[in-house]
């Protein structure tokens, strides 16, 4: 009876593994750029809320930009009238000018800190999930190293029985 070369099988099943574990490779590359994705999204949104939050927001149009006047020009300087209830109508003017100033500061305050709450939650939800990802492949990564190792057991105890 002709001995077959142990290569024959060996070279096929060590380029299965091999593949096998590539696939595997391949799939957890591909879920780690799904989730730089979105955290790459959340960053973006979180950048463009600090940005439309700034004080010249009411200068910039849909697109985004500031018109020229208003970019580095110095505001006119007002000039004082001496009519006396001309300067009641600038303070109420003012004064209301400040108070909405203020509201808007006191809104996007409390948009910012609702943003970061529900970002923190969302991030911790997420943590959890990709907890509960890497905890399945884990052990799925070592009932199939555990099984390749008693294949390979199991090789070289044919091996050594053939011999004798």
């Amino acid at each position: 009876m002709p001995r077959r070369s142990a290569l024959r099988w060996i070279v096929p099943l060590l380029l299965s593994v091999q593949v096998g574990l590539l696939w595997i490779q391949g799939a957890q590359l591909h879920q780690q750029n799904r989730q730089l994705g979105d955290l790459r999204a959340d960053i973006q949104d979180l950048a463009d809320s600090l940005d439309s939050g700034q004080d010249d927001t009411t200068l910039q149009d849909d697109t985004g930009a500031v018109p020229l006047r208003h970019r580095g020009h110095p505001r006119p300087r007002l000039q004082r009238v001496a009519v006396l209830g001309l300067q009641d109508e600038k303070d109420a003017a003012a004064e209301e000018l400040r108070a909405s100033r203020d509201s808007e500061r006191k809104a996007v305050k409390d948009a910012r800190e609702a943003q970061a709450k529900i970002s923190i939650e969302e991030n911790a939800r997420k943590a959890e999930e990709t907890r509960k990802v890497q905890g399945a492949t884990e052990r799925w990564q070592r009932w199939s190293l555990a099984a390749f190792g008693l294949l390979c057991l199991a090789w070289l105890a044919r091996g050594w029985f053939r011999r004798r």
